[in-house]
């Protein structure tokens, strides 16, 4: 009773009663709507929300540390692990950053069966947003037919690497492993079966009247908010602003493709829906001219350079050097010259890009990753506020973010 009296005077000092009259409310980091863990916390007026505070590092890795604390290809399967969904993307943004401070370049051959996993993967990932982000919104129907047709691309990359989620499908200097028989004609197959089924998902979305009304006006992004928060991919397209690496800054044989940057304009949450929509039926083109260009090409799939890239395997098994330069190599890595790169590819969900210092040694010195999500998480503090509560389950789930690429 004492103890109590004594701390009188503390407690009569503190007023909590709010004069603002809100409320506070934390959306996550368990949500099962937050896509991964994100902690929203959300000031209340009523209905509305006031002000959106995001907060990431609940999955922090420190993995742009390890890149640090690995050699260059032991570092290589770790970035599977960042966007998860399509994860060739993140192998081959760090292999090809890799490369360009070695100086060296793919066979046409490997490019060409990279491009392919990088477009499948685009796949993977837009139907995986298409499938949960209808789910979230309330559309069951939608969430089993994109998971249905994402298994298919997911059997094509499980029958050229023997992986489903994370892949490590690529390597610095090219890839580990030809098509295997018989591969373009399924990819072939798998083409033709996705333009009808983008079809029925536009039928069964575009013109429902609850879809327009969760998505119509909401989570608005004009071009100067996107620019000054970093955004890219198809959160920027969606203003109106045509922007994509592919095409802006060209890289692999992106060149050489015939392919549309969709855009909107109205910035909204079903602008971005039509994008990632029509991007599907982009990639659907840009995969059937590979496959041409991988029949006309050679046998080649790795680099020739023995100073940082390992022989073929049928050279290791049967010449001395060739089996002492490839055990020097894994066990202690290569030795890029001094010097700095960075290097942005379009990943599904936009620029991702890895900038690395090297000072000679098997380790980098410096990595810094860039990754679209993380922008796209930030830009939540000024999106949110103006909504109503059961906005925010369809803003978060539209702008396609997963935390394994933002809590680096």
């Amino acid at each position: 009773m004492q103890q109590v009296n004594r701390l009188k005077p503390f407690f009569e000092n503190i007023h909590f009663e709010r004069e603002d009259n809100t409320m506070m409310v934390n959306f996550g980091p368990q949500h099962p709507s937050a896509h991964g863990q994100m902690r929203l916390m959300l000031e209340l007026k009523g209905e509305e929300i006031v002000k959106s505070t995001p907060g990431v590092g609940y999955l922090h890795r420190g993995m742009e540390k390890m890149g640090e604390n690995m050699i260059y290809n032991e570092f290589l399967p770790t970035t599977d692990r960042m966007d998860y969904i399509a994860s060739t993307s993140n192998n081959y943004g760090y292999a090809l950053a890799v490369e360009k401070l070695l100086g060296i370049e793919a066979p046409r051959r490997a490019e060409v069966i990279r491009t392919m996993l990088l477009e499948i993967n685009r796949l993977l990932s837009h139907l995986f947003w298409l499938a949960t982000h209808a789910l979230d919104v309330g559309a069951m129907s939608v969430f089993l037919y994109a998971f249905r047709e994402r298994e298919y691309a997911i059997d094509l990359v499980e029958d050229y690497c023997g992986a489903r989620l994370t892949h490590s499908a690529v390597r610095i200097g090219g890839v580990p492993l030809d098509l295997p028989p018989g591969w373009c004609d399924d990819l072939e197959a798998f083409c033709k079966i996705l333009e009808v089924e983008i079809e029925k998902y536009e039928g069964l979305l575009t013109a429902n009247r609850i879809w327009k009304m969760r998505l119509e006006n909401v989570g608005t992004i004009t071009q100067e908010m996107a620019k000054s928060w970093g955004c890219s991919g198809i959160v920027l397209r969606a203003t109106g602003i045509k922007w994509d690496l592919r095409r802006e800054m060209p890289y692999g044989l992106y060149p050489e493709l015939d392919f549309d940057v969709p855009i909107a304009q109205t910035g909204d949450s079903y602008g971005r829906y039509k994008c990632h929509m029509q991007e599907m039926r982009e990639c659907v083109k840009i995969l059937r001219q590979l496959i041409p260009m991988y029949n006309e090409s050679k046998c080649e799939l790795m680099a020739h350079a023995p100073e940082y890239i390992s022989a073929s395997k049928e050279d290791i098994m049967t010449q001395n050097y060739s089996l002492m330069q490839h055990f020097v190599l894994v066990t202690q890595g290569m030795r890029p010259p001094k010097g700095e790169i960075y290097v942005a590819t379009e990943s599904p969900k936009g620029e991702l890009g890895f900038m690395i210092v090297s000072d000679g040694s098997p380790f980098a010195y410096k990595m810094k990753l860039r990754a679209p999500s993380f922008w796209h998480t930030g830009i939540l503090e000024d999106l949110i506020p103006g909504h109503q509560l059961a906005d925010v389950v369809t803003i978060v789930g539209n702008l396609n973010i997963v935390f394994g690429e933002i809590d680096r």
